[in-house]
């Protein structure tokens, strides 16, 4: 298959962006085997489930943008199929994060489009610096998110095996991913770049439990 044109790849671009925010995600596989039954939850108890895994759905939405950003961008084929990949992986997160609102009578972040958008701008920066730039920040995100859903499953009532299963799956595959993109040539990026995706992270985490 020849590569697309550069009028072909913005179109997947727009297109990716549309799904992402608008349309309803659907999930390629299930998370991990049979879900747990839904627990019987307090109020206060659903209303922080539905906290978490709204944020957890921002992170998906973000994640979505910095991949079709940085797989826009990519120099090498190799490296856009790395990332439309994962891309493709996160949709099944961010499809199984949608379910649980829902079951849980709630919705996703009213700032979905400021999200995509931001993670976007970043993560085009990050490629604009290369595919091993590129693949380094996958590598840096994908480690913070895995401690970001570690700290949310110690969060988690403890009855709620359902919204348990489903990070911890969630979990494994960015360990994987962050795995794949130092193996496929990530370097490590500065400690101070760490350190503001870190804060803009928690700028995410802290508005989209709420909003």
């Amino acid at each position: 298959m020849s590569p697309k044109s550069p009028l072909d790849q913005l179109l997947v671009a727009a297109d990716n962006a549309l799904r992402a925010v608008f349309a309803p995600a659907v999930a390629a596989r299930p998370p991990g085997g049979p879900l747990p039954p839904a627990p019987d939850l307090t109020e206060t108890e659903r209303r922080h489930v539905a906290g978490l895994m709204r944020v957890d759905h921002a992170g998906e939405i973000a994640a979505q943008a910095l991949y079709h950003a940085q797989a826009f961008l990519a120099r090498d084929q190799q490296t856009r199929a790395f990332m439309l990949k994962a891309a493709e992986e996160e949709g099944d997160h961010l499809a199984w994060c949608e379910q649980r609102l829902r079951e849980l009578h709630a919705g996703p972040s009213r700032l979905v489009p400021l999200w995509y958008a931001g993670s976007f701008a970043i993560g085009a920066l990050a490629a604009l610096f290369g595919d091993r730039v590129s693949l380094g920040f996958v590598n840096e995100t994908e480690r913070q998110v895995e401690g970001h859903l570690a700290g949310h499953l110690q969060r988690l009532p403890a009855s709620d095996a359902r919204s348990r299963q489903i990070l911890e799956v969630m979990q494994a595959d960015e360990a994987g991913h962050a795995v794949a993109a130092r193996r496929s040539g990530g370097v490590e990026l500065p400690a101070p770049v760490r350190a503001l995706m870190r804060a803009a992270s928690q700028v995410m985490t802290r508005t989209a439990y709420h909003l």
